[in-house]
């Protein structure tokens, strides 16, 4: 067989072309069929021979001694071929072959059949020949023994007979060289074969399978008897390669095991070496917090490049873990304590070194949160003390009070940021001493100047905002002075209209002088509470603007003054005084007027000249006065006089 794989290995492009096959077919006397498809080209008789040798050297002699039914199909070829491939088949094949079906085609070769008549050549032939058409072989071979080509329903495909072929003359290979070297399981275990125990095995079975398959899968193939005869021998082999392959894996798995073992307790000292090494001096290195948000950015990227290299030990970590529970639950009992002690201190370092990386992330970040808060903290001082430095200088009243507001609210801004600066202080310096050491190792002379430059931070702070809140007092203290100051103006201004309203009202409407000496000493009595009253306004008016002048004199307001209103107040003042005055003669001397004319008119007897003078007297002199304008301290003249007001006068004067 060995010869075999060589000449299908070589002749391999020529078995490929498909001249001649074995579809597996049978004929009615159960001998094989062996096609041979003729195409339009030219045949090589020397591949074509070559083809039929290899064939032939498949079958078993029993198989053969049934004899072959030939079927040259010659529909796509020329008669010289077709007949000189019959005449081959006498060469290489005489005893074998049965009978030659000539396939011919629907169109017949003229007449150049009859110059040989194979019938009559049967007995130097050897065998039978016969011309058929395709649709006629049925009367020769079953429909079913017979492929698609001719019409008939048997499947082949001949690149995959050919991969199986070249896979089974490479395994029978293969055992034969597996037959000579299984003497390295029973010398030394430490040997290596040569080869894939496990692939030579899976190709027996897969061999075995495909043998038995093909033994129970519709017809049998013929020309693979010779490999079913082979399967006791095959089963055989299967059988005493596992036997031999299940000692060497058992030899390998111990060995195995105690490499595995060693190189565990490598990896998990390497692991140890290295965390307690060079990992626990970067973090020693790394006990600052910065003094800024830009440094604490900075030491949180080193640290993140620390836990970086950290992750890939603690990689390692969680694969040893892994491997050390898978062998624990198979293991020996020397094998568990040892790696059950390898495991804990693994665990015991790692868990300790992932704590102070925890520990020192946890500082990071309130170190960074701390110095964010001073920073804020620090541009609302910076805020608040620019608005208290700078100038008041507000138009109105109403302005400074919503100054005062903003200037309160950001005291309250400054307030709850320091507040919360005391938080996150006091949170930094509880991480700081709540941070994980190493056993042996006592708190580092960085963690006491942490602690000194944290507090040193939020006392500072403390005395910038003390400071600032004096400023905010004297400031608001001010800020309410000029409150004042703009109340006193308003109110003053509003007492100069007040008056020039009492003003106007005594001039345009206080002009009658009563009908009788009682509604005269009433009118009287009215106008002195009238005059009381502009009296309180000037008061009030003086008062104020007397209010205004302090307060510019303690606010250091040389630029502001009372202005125009003093002027204004006195002005009006002289004009209601003037006016208030001569409004009390008038009516003073109708009171005498009404008094002397109804004591005449009361007496029984007549009157005196004297007491008649007397009245004459009054009245002329009451309207004399009635016609005098009313002239004001600046020259302005003002007329009370109206018809109201003299006809009862003269009335009673009449």
């Amino acid at each position: 067989m060995s010869s075999v794989t060589m000449e299908a290995t070589t002749i391999l492009p020529i078995l490929k072309k498909k001249l001649a096959f074995l579809s597996g077919g049978k004929d009615r006397r159960s001998g094989l069929i062996l096609t041979i498809p003729l195409c339009s080209d030219q045949t090589s008789m020397e591949e074509l021979s070559a083809t039929l040798d290899y064939l032939l050297s498949i079958p078993s002699e029993k198989c053969k001694a049934r004899g072959f039914t030939v079927i040259v199909d010659g529909r796509k070829s020329q008669w010289n071929i077709v007949k000189t491939v019959v005449l081959m088949l006498q060469n290489v094949i005489p005893a074998e072959v049965s009978l030659v079906c000539v396939v011919k085609p629907d169109e017949f070769w003229d007449k150049k059949v009859t110059h040989f008549c194979f019938w009559k050549e049967k007995d130097r032939l050897g065998f039978e020949v016969i011309l058929v058409s395709a649709n006629k072989l049925t009367r020769y071979i079953e429909p079913c023994q017979l492929t698609d080509e001719f019409g008939g329903s048997l499947d082949y495909d001949h690149i995959d007979w050919l991969n199986k072929r070249l896979v089974t003359n490479k395994y029978t290979h293969t055992h034969t060289h597996t037959h000579t070297h299984t003497h390295w399981i029973r010398t030394d275990s430490n040997l290596l074969p040569s080869f894939d125990p496990e692939t030579v095995l899976q190709t027996g079975h897969e061999l075995l399978s495909e043998l038995q398959q093909r033994r129970f899968n519709g017809p049998a193939w013929c020309p693979m008897e010779e490999e079913l005869l082979a399967q006791p021998q095959v089963m055989k082999l299967l059988d005493s390669l596992r036997e031999q392959y299940t000692r060497y894996q058992e030899l390998c798995r111990q060995r195995n095991k105690r490499t595995q073992l060693d190189e565990i307790h490598a990896k998990v000292m390497q692991v140890v070496s290295w965390l307690q090494g060079p990992g626990s001096e970067q973090l020693k290195t790394q006990q600052a917090i910065g003094d800024s948000i830009r440094a604490a950015q900075a030491l949180q990227q080193r640290h993140e490049e620390i836990e970086s290299q950290h992750s890939e030990w603690f990689a390692v970590y969680v694969e040893l873990n892994q491997q050390i529970a898978a062998l624990l639950g198979g293991g020996e009992d020397d094998d568990v304590t040892e790696l059950k002690a390898l495991q804990q201190q693994l665990s015991d370092v790692c868990y300790r070194q992932a704590a102070m990386l925890e520990g020192r992330q946890n500082v990071l970040q309130a170190a960074h949160s701390f110095h964010s808060t001073v920073q804020e903290l620090s541009q609302q001082l910076d805020g608040l003390l620019g608005m208290l430095c700078a100038d008041v200088a507000p138009v109105d009243g109403a302005s400074i009070q919503q100054n005062l507001k903003l200037l309160e609210e950001k005291l309250k801004t400054v307030e709850a940021g320091l507040q919360a600066l005391r938080q996150k202080g006091a949170l930094l310096l509880d991480q700081i001493s709540t941070q994980p050491l190493e056993e042996t190792e006592s708190p580092a002379a960085d963690s006491q100047e942490n602690v000194q430059h944290i507090q040193a931070v939020m006392e500072d702070m403390q005395l910038r905002k003390q400071r600032c809140e004096d400023m905010v007092d004297v400031r608001r203290l001010k800020m309410l002075q000029m409150v004042q100051l703009f109340k006193c103006e308003e109110d003053a201004s509003q007492a100069v209209e007040w008056l020039g309203e009492l003003l106007d009202a005594l001039l345009k409407t206080h002009i009658r002088l009563g009908e009788d000496a009682q509604e005269t000493r009433a009118m009287l009595d009215k106008h002195r509470k009238f005059v009381d009253v502009a009296q309180s306004t000037y008061d009030y008016g003086r008062q104020l603007l007397q209010a205004t002048v302090v307060l510019c004199q303690s606010l250091r307001c040389t630029t502001r003054s009372s202005g125009d209103t003093l002027p204004r107040l006195n002005r009006v003042w002289k004009q209601f005084s003037v006016t208030a005055e001569e409004r009390l003669h008038r009516l003073e001397l109708a009171l005498g007027f009404h008094t002397a004319a109804e004591k005449v008119l009361q007496e029984e007897q007549l009157p005196g000249e004297e007491e008649l003078l007397e009245v004459d007297t009054v009245g002329k002199t009451l309207l004399d006065r009635l016609t005098i304008p009313v002239i004001f301290p600046d020259g302005y003249a003002h007329l009370t006089l109206c018809s109201s007001v003299l006809c009862p006068v003269g009335a009673a004067l009449s």
